[in-house]
């Protein structure tokens, strides 16, 4: 079946459309995003403006007009981060709503960190063992661990980098400010990290999202041009080699970087400390890059779903 998936994320309206089959990875058949940039557009108590909101009105009635076009029989729209953390997120998807017609969904922080993982698990497969994922997002940052398809553990914190951004990088901090920020980031993280480290330490680790996809280009990970088959990942010595340099460059210099996208240069440093955070306090040397994430995990339990609803009952008549 072709679907649609509706990804409202923190950064980026994304609709990718994608032919699903159970037994099958979801082939992706075309992709239409739109840089809404949610998490700044949000007010001094944390309302998404209008502004943001006929955004992102606008952006979903073009979207399900791309996926009738492209032959989708289903959509699944689902919103994250700066939705679900608005005090007028039911205001928001109501508006969407009565415009569009399109009734987007909001999943939880864990239900987010569920998901991706289930993406991971089923790129690298049994073989990863118990398996660490972790993803930036533009709102938040999701962790998980687990040696099945479903985490043992699995939670979100408010460290996605356009929330980090706008809420402590609005002007360029001094080396006392970023050693600050360094810390309450690094106390975020390390307050539930016991969650994931009780099982001992994982056999595989890795990451999913834009940041992470960035940051490991930027330290000589090979170019999406070169496919997603291509082994990709994130040295934790490298990337502290590269923070003191990141904070030296303005937004022109960032811009420049492989893998950087201009409107994202203001995300690349609270990115990178959140990612250097996150190797240290669970004492991993290295994150391996997956192309999959929160969208494939979506479309993987949507097709999970489908295939349990369809199996066929089994024929009633006499035992032997």
């Amino acid at each position: 079946m072709r679907l649609g998936v509706l990804d409202i994320g923190s950064n980026t309206g994304h609709l990718l459309v994608v032919d699903a089959h159970d037994g099958a990875a979801p082939l992706p058949a075309f992709s239409y995003k739109q840089p809404l940039r949610l998490a700044e557009h949000l007010d001094e108590a944390g309302a998404v403006s209008p502004t943001g909101i006929d955004a992102l009105a606008a952006f979903t009635a073009e979207a399900l007009v791309v996926a009738e076009d492209k032959g989708c029989e289903d959509m699944l729209s689902f919103a994250t981060s700066a939705v679900r953390d608005a005090v007028n997120s039911d205001d928001v998807l109501s508006t969407v709503r009565d415009r569009t017609g399109v009734d987007i969904g909001v999943l939880s922080g864990e239900d987010e960190a569920r998901l991706t993982f289930l993406a991971v698990r089923r790129w690298f497969g049994w073989s990863a063992g118990r398996l660490a994922v972790f993803d930036i997002g533009g709102g938040s940052l999701e962790i998980a661990g687990g040696g099945d398809e479903r985490p043992d553990v699995a939670w979100s914190l408010p460290l996605g980098a356009a929330r980090l951004a706008r809420s402590m990088f609005a002007e360029q901090p001094d080396e006392a400010g970023l050693k600050a920020i360094r810390k309450k980031i690094r106390a975020e993280i390390a307050r539930d990290a016991g969650n994931l480290l009780r099982a001992g330490t994982p056999h595989r680790a890795a990451a999913t999202s834009k940041t992470f996809r960035s940051l490991a280009r930027i330290c000589g990970a090979a170019s999406s041009d070169e496919g997603s088959l291509v082994p990709r990942s994130l040295p934790l010595e490298t990337l502290r080699g590269w923070i003191p340099k990141l904070v030296a460059m303005d937004r022109d210099d960032l811009a420049h970087l492989p893998g950087v996208s201009p409107s994202r240069t203001h995300q690349i440093v609270p990115g990178a400390l959140v990612a250097e955070a996150c190797m240290d306090i669970f004492d991993l040397a290295e994150l391996e890059i997956c192309p999959w994430a929160l969208r494939e995990g979506v479309i993987l339990e949507r097709i999970d779903r489908f295939s349990i609803a369809n199996v066929p009952a089994r024929p009633s008549g006499p035992t032997r």
